[in-house]
């Protein structure tokens, strides 16, 4: 009797590792099914929720080792009782372990963000580099442990975006599948790291995705509830900032007051945006001029921010106790505009020295004092039909970091739930959709596009101008063995002549030389070395380039609309 229940035992468990071997076999060949893909979701989203978590624990640990103590919140406070040695030393020596990791994990010393999961999204089936993502994530984690004046929500996305590039790859997931799992692991990150799970879900949408897809909304959904799940277990169900109670708004008659600041915010957003380019430009001349090797580029930037922060020690990590006290109305009109001009100067040297950190904590702070300031100004000017001052540091707040993001929508919910304030919700949009209005007319739609549009990526114009360069002109080609291939010989005349494209590019490459030869087809090659002749490969087709773009931009639309 016990032989016999041995070997039920036994085969069973064979066919238990049978059954998961086929169903393995089965969501890799075929894709996961709708409750599969839930279920990753969910892992998805407690992995991400959990580097998050991860990722604030350790600036915490780091910070305390470093500063002498762990509270975020007052570390401005703090630092301004440190000798002004160590100020200027902890972010020279944070740069330089920055640099020495950035050399080590990536190609071209950058670190990786926001805008390369947004790349990744649109051009790499939801992939993005593994490796330089780990080295940029640990880069960030020794910035802003040591006085970089930059946020960590770049970071984290990216860190998380890694998380589901690792699973895509393990499952072989498709384009769409791919995307949808990014989206997955960003709105994880996003809802862990400001306890804000609608905006994180939103964020993931608008930004990284670009599209409202219903198919992807109940993945990324489970995705941002377990991610702030993972935060509420070790913080609770507090906010990040807490706003005094007499924040009122005198309806209608003060809603022009909003809007005037809605234009203001939008500009001060894109000098924010701005001054981190021209310093990127002016670090890269720098650099070439000098000939500094990149591993001292983050030292230096990590300099001359200890420099700032001898005198204005708010500019270090990421500044919610400078942000809290302006959504208080604790500072000064004249105070709160120093200091962000001091805050914008600091972001961007921290970001053109490449020493890692995001762009959307910086601008909430310089947001909510650009408001407070505003807001001290129009209730000293009408004081008799004014609400509180604090009210338009709110405003003011969504206000900048929607437009530096490109992101009305999710950033105006993350306001909300930062401020556990539901109650001001019409000032708060009426000065975001004027500042991002204003500010999408003056540079590629965000911060984030704007970067990738300065690297010759064009993603701002919409998928009509970027996906020509996910088709390589290899798969359109018609080769020398094909049915209805090009003449050989005529082919050879339009190389003579410099009409030709190389096998390895895109469609992106070729589509202008139709343009401006009219050819029928244009021939393929691989260029030799110098000397040697390029080797015919075979032509590509105006009419099979056309139908291959077609194809993506219908796939594209499908997708958008599922």
């Amino acid at each position: 009797m016990i032989e016999q229940i041995k070997l039920i035992l036994v085969e069973r468990t064979r066919n238990l590792g049978g059954n998961a071997r086929d169903t393995w076999e089965v969501l890799i060949e075929k894709g996961p099914s709708q409750m599969q893909f839930w279920l990753i979701a969910l892992v998805i989203g407690v992995a991400s929720g959990a580097a998050a978590l991860g990722f604030r624990k350790g600036i915490e640990i780091l910070q305390a080792a470093l500063y002498g103590t762990d509270d975020l919140s007052h570390l401005h406070s703090f630092a301004e009782t440190l000798p002004w040695y160590w100020i200027l030393l902890l972010p020279t020596l944070g740069g330089l372990v920055v640099g020495l990791i950035l050399n080590w994990f990536t190609h071209d010393g950058r670190v990786r963000a926001v805008a390369d999961v947004i790349e990744g999204a649109a051009l790499w089936d939801g992939r993005v580099e593994k490796r330089a993502g780990l080295g940029s994530a640990l880069a960030s984690l020794v910035t802003l442990s040591t006085g970089g004046s930059s946020g960590r929500e770049g970071p984290v996305v990216h860190l998380a975006a890694v998380i589901s590039s690792w699973i895509s790859a393990r499952i072989n997931a498709n384009g769409i599948t791919g995307r949808d799992l990014l989206g997955c692991a960003v709105a994880g990150a996003v809802s862990a790291s400001f306890n804000a799970p609608i905006a994180g879900a939103l964020f993931a949408l608008e930004v990284v995705l670009r599209h409202f897809a219903v198919h992807a909304f109940a993945p990324i959904a489970i995705a941002a509830v377990s991610g702030t799940v993972i935060n509420r277990l070790e913080y609770g169900g507090v906010t990040e900032f807490v706003l005094p109670d007499e924040g009122t708004l005198a309806f209608y008659i003060e809603l022009p007051a909003f809007l005037i600041l809605g234009l203001v915010s939008g500009i001060v957003a894109v000098i924010l945006m701005r001054s981190i380019f021209w310093a990127e430009d002016l670090g890269n001349t720098v650099q070439d001029r000098l000939r500094l090797p990149r591993i001292l580029r983050p030292a230096l930037s990590g300099f001359l921010l200890g420099a700032i922060a001898i005198y204005f020690p708010h500019i270090i990590g990421v500044g919610y106790e400078t942000t809290s006290a302006a959504l208080t109305g604790s500072l000064t009109a004249g105070v709160a505009i120093l200091y962000v001009a001091v805050k914008v100067a600091a972001v961007a040297i921290t970001m053109a020295g490449r020493m890692g950190g995001g762009v959307f904590s910086p601008a909430l702070m310089v947001g909510a004092l650009t408001g407070l300031s505003f807001g001290i100004i129009a209730t000293a000017i009408f004081p008799d039909v004014s609400g509180s001052e604090t009210l338009y540091a709110l405003a003011g707040m969504g206000a900048v970091a929607a437009a530096v993001l490109g992101a009305p929508i999710s950033t105006t919910l993350i306001v909300f739930e930062l401020t556990g304030d539901w109650q001001t919700g019409i000032a708060v949009m009426s000065a975001v959709s004027l500042s991002t209005a204003l500010s999408s007319q003056l540079v590629d739609r965000s911060f984030f596009l704007t970067q990738l549009e300065r690297r010759n990526i064009h993603l701002a114009a919409g998928p009509q101008a970027y996906l020509l360069s996910t088709v390589r002109v290899a798969q359109v080609m018609r080769d020398l063995e094909h049915a209805r291939a090009a003449g050989e010989e005529h082919c050879w005349e339009l190389i003579e002549a410099g009409i030709y494209v190389d096998g390895n590019t895109t469609l992106e490459a070729a589509m202008p030389i139709f343009e401006t030869t009219g050819e029928a087809y244009i021939p393929v090659v691989t260029l030799g070395g110098e000397g040697d002749p390029p080797e015919l490969w075979g032509a590509i087709f105006h009419v099979d380039a056309l139908k291959a773009f077609n194809r993506a931009l219908a796939e594209t639309a499908a997708e958008e609309h599922s």
